[in-house]
């Protein structure tokens, strides 16, 4: 081994300055019933609900060995986990898609799931928004 333990620490996951809400890569070791068991390269495993990596169908989407995007919540709670959420990555992720699509004034997909007081609730990838009443045409929108 030619390289020594400061270097490799240097280039390791955890010598990076990480912080709460930022997005990381993390590799699925296992998946039981209830969770799935992530490695993010902290100082311990963390273990994120399954409905997480469900999708609309209630499909799970992730097998072992995947890398997934997930938010860090928590580095460490106070028992040594560290708390990921892949939802609130997933939602981040999608928030940068809806930005730069207004910046670059192109149309946006979404799914109408069902109507509420004053318009429509529409999935948008995997975040639910409002679409007002006002707003929706039943004829076809010429671009």
């Amino acid at each position: 081994m030619n390289e020594n333990f400061e270097t490799l620490f240097e280039n390791s996951k955890y010598s990076k300055d990480l912080k709460k809400g930022q997005i990381v890569q993390a590799d699925v070791i296992d998946i039981t019933s209830d969770h799935a068991i992530l490695n993010s390269g902290l100082k311990s495993e963390s273990t994120v609900s399954i409905s997480q990596f469900k999708n609309l169908e209630g499909e799970i989407e992730i097998k072992i060995g995947d890398s997934v995007e997930v938010s860090l919540e928590d580095i460490e709670d106070g028992e040594g986990h560290t708390k990921l959420s892949r939802q609130r990555a997933k939602n981040e992720i999608t928030w940068k898609e809806i930005t730069k699509a207004l910046e670059e004034n192109s149309v946006i997909n979404g799914f109408i799931k069902n109507r509420v007081k004053g318009g429509f609730t529409v999935l948008i990838d995997q975040i639910n928004a409002f679409l007002p009443g006002s707003l929706v045409d039943v004829r076809p929108v010429r671009d």
